[in-house]
C-alpha cells in the first residue's frame, strides 16, 4: 500500500520527535515515534536518554489501549536486540500495533532488516522507507559508525574576513559574536567527543562543556567526552577541563610516567597512540573514539591540530563562523599544513550551507571526495 500525504505528514511528526533528542541519546540514535487511529493521534514519543525508553515505548505508554489496531511510524527500524531496554519491535506486537510505518532501516547489524522482520512474522503489516532522507539526516554519526566503525568528524572554526583565527600574541576572545557563540554551545551539546589540543589547553585553558539550558533534556545536560591530544603530557593537573563535569581522556605519545599517574589521580583517562615520529596519531585517536561509540566528534583546536586532521583526510565537514573584521599578515592562519606548490594541489570543498549567525555568517562545508 503505498504511503498517502497523510501518513508522510505522521512520519514528518515523528522525525521532528527525534531531533529532540540530539543532545541526549548517543550512543543510540535519536528516534521518534507517532501512533494513529485513523487520522487521529493517540500516542508521541521519542527516545531521550541511553538507557531509557525507546521511542516505540513512549509512544505507547501515551497510546495505552488506544494502541491496539493502531499504525506506528518510527523514523528508525524498531530493535530486534535486548541492549539496556527489550526490543522495541516485541513491544509493538504485544500492544497489539496492525502496521508499522518506518522511515529507514537501522544500519546496526544487530537489527539491519531484523526489527522489520520479526513484525511481519507477527503477521503486522511493514512499510518502508518513508521521508528516508530526513530519517538518515537526524542521525549522520550514528549511520556512520554503525556503517564504517568511525564516528563523524566535524572541525569548528572562527575566523576573521582574512581568514585569521587569532592575534599573533595568540588573544582570540572573541572573533565572533554572541549568536555565534550560543550556536556553538549547540554544536557541543551535539558531540559525543570534543577534540582539542595541548596549545589551546595551556593558552587558553578551556572547558569544554555545554553551558546552555536548550540542550537539557528532563532537566539534565549530557557532556561530551573531552580530549585532549598532548603527545608530550604537558596537561597541567590544575587545568580547567579536569575540574568540569564529565569525562577526560587524553591521548598521548608519551610513556608512562609521573605526569601520567598524576593526570590519571586527577580522573583524565590516558592512552598511549604515539606514531613513529613520537607525535599522536590521529587516525588512531578517531578510531579509538569509535570503538567507545561516539557517533560525532567536534573538534575545537588551534591552526596545529586543525591542519593534522585536514591533511590527513579525517573531516567529515567544516563549520566556519567568520565575522566582519580583519585581523592582519601577522595574526594567526586557520591551518598548518605543509607547502601547496600548485594549484592541483588545493584541498577543495562543497558548500553545504552558509547563513547569517546575528552580525557573523557561518559557512558549512565538506572535503570534495574527488
Amino acid at each position: 500500500m503505498p504511503i498517502t500525504k497523510r501518513e508522510a505528514a505522521f512520519m514528518a511528526d515523528a522525525i521532528e520527535l527525534a531531533r529532540r533528542g540530539r543532545f541526549t541519546t548517543s550512543p543510540n540514535p535519536a528516534v521518534g515515534c507517532v501512533i494513529t487511529q485513523g487520522d487521529e493521534i493517540v500516542g508521541r514519543g521519542w527516545h531521550q536518554w541511553a538507557g531509557e525508553a525507546h521511542a516505540e515505548v513512549a509512544a505507547l505508554t501515551e497510546a495505552g489501549p488506544r494502541a491496539r489496531g493502531a499504525t506506528a511510524y518510527v523514523s528508525l527500524e524498531p530493535c530486534s536486540h535486548f541492549g539496556k531496554t527489550p526490543p522495541c519491535a516485541e513491544r509493538l506486537v504485544e500492544a497489539g500495533i496492525k502496521r508499522v510505518v518506518v522511515a529507514m532501516r537501522d544500519p546496526d547489524s544487530r537489527v539491519r532488516g531484523e526489527g522489520l522482520s520479526k513484525l511481519a512474522a507477527a503477521g503486522i503489516e511493514t512499510v518502508s522507507p518513508c521521508l528516508e532522507s530526513e530519517a538518515r539526516g537526524i542521525n549522520p554519526g550514528y549511520i556512520k559508525r554503525t556503517e564504517t566503525g568511525l564516528p563523524r568528524v566535524r572541525l569548528k572554526l572562527a575566523m576573521s574576513l582574512d581568514g585569521r583565527t587569532a592575534m599573533g600574541s595568540g588573544e582570540s576572545q572573541w572573533i565572533t559574536g554572541a549568536d555565534a557563540r550560543h550556536e556553538v554551545q549547540l554544536l557541543r551539546a551535539e558531540s559525543c567527543a570534543i577534540v582539542t589540543g595541548i596549545g589551546s589547553v595551556l593558552e587558553d585553558d578551556p572547558g569544554l562543556t555545554v553551558r546552555t539550558d536548550e540542550a537539557a533534556v528532563d532537566g539534565r545536560i549530557r557532556q561530551p567526552l573531552r580530549v585532549v591530544v598532548d603527545s608530550q603530557l604537558r596537561t597541567p593537573v590544575h587545568a580547567r577541563l579536569l575540574d568540569e563535569d564529565g569525562s577526560v581522556l587524553i591521548a598521548t605519545a608519551a610513556e608512562r610516567c609521573q605526569a601520567w599517574e598524576k593526570l590519571e589521580s586527577r580522573g583524565a583517562e590516558i592512552i598511549s597512540v604515539g606514531d613513529s615520529a613520537g607525535r599522536v596519531d590521529l587516525e588512531s585517536v578517531v578510531r579509538e573514539l569509535g570503538q567507545r561509540g561516539i557517533n560525532e566528534v567536534l573538534v575545537e583546536a588551534g591552526a596545529t591540530l586543525a591542519g593534522g586532521f585536514l591533511a590527513r583526510g579525517l573531516l567529515d565537514e567544516l563549520i566556519i563562523f567568520m565575522a566582519p573584521v580583519v585581523l592582519g599578515s601577522n595574526a594567526r592562519p586557520l591551518f598548518e599544513l605543509p607547502e601547496l606548490g600548485r594549484m592541483a594541489d588545493a584541498i577543495r570543498f562543497e558548500i553545504v550551507e552558509l547563513r547569517r549567525v546575528g552580525n557573523d555568517c557561518v559557512l558549512v562545508v565538506k572535503p570534495s571526495r574527488l
